[in-house]
């Protein structure tokens, strides 16, 4: 079977995460790469498990030495990124790779890795999306608004992705994700090293 490199990204407030998480858990043959940031560890967090956690200036000189597959700045000035050792250690376990990206950071990929797959993940409503935004309360006010301008903008970039997910019901996303992942992995095999810039 083809090892592959899936993308998902869309809005902060979608529901990525969980429809990843919910995914990955009933399939052996997924991993997700493990991004890395500039941003604080929060409460519970693990280095590692939840990101690799790097100064800002780690982070700056592994940008030089070319380590990121892709890299983006963020609200807040944080940055985050996927290292290209991250990709390949699951890609060498014998699994394809999942990647949660922003909207920047997904189209960085598709420019370097054009086999890659990448999907949208959408709210049903812009007010659902800013409901969950504001009861993760993970950020602050200034940070949620920044989240929902910068979510609008992403809304509109929807079809420059191959293919869109809305996010109304948890188990129903899960299944069409999982639908997706199917249909690719059954392509036929190509060569190429996916994490080749």
């Amino acid at each position: 079977m083809r090892l592959r490199l899936f993308v998902v990204t869309g809005p902060s407030g979608a529901g990525k995460g969980t429809l990843i998480r919910r995914l990955v858990a009933s399939r052996p043959d997924l991993a997700v790469a493990v991004s890395a940031t500039t941003r604080p560890r929060r409460p519970g967090e693990e280095d590692g498990r939840d990101y690799h956690f790097l100064s800002d200036e780690e982070f700056q000189r592994r940008v030089e030495a070319g380590d990121f597959l892709e890299h983006v700045h963020y609200v807040s000035a944080h940055r985050y990124g996927t290292l290209r050792e991250e990709v390949d250690r699951i890609l060498e376990s014998g699994r394809s790779v999942v990647l949660e990206l922003e909207t920047h950071g997904a189209k960085e990929v598709q420019a370097s890795a054009p086999d890659a797959v990448t999907i949208f993940i959408q709210a049903p409503s812009f007010d659902e999306l800013e409901r969950r935004l504001r009861e993760r309360a993970t950020e602050s006010a200034g940070e949620i608004g920044e989240r929902l301008d910068l979510a609008r903008r992403q809304a509109r970039e929807a079809g420059d992705f191959d293919h869109v997910v809305t996010n109304d019901d948890v188990a129903r996303a899960v299944a069409e994700l999982g639908t997706i992942v199917d249909r690719v992995l059954r392509e036929p095999s190509a060569a190429g090293k996916l994490s080749a810039p």
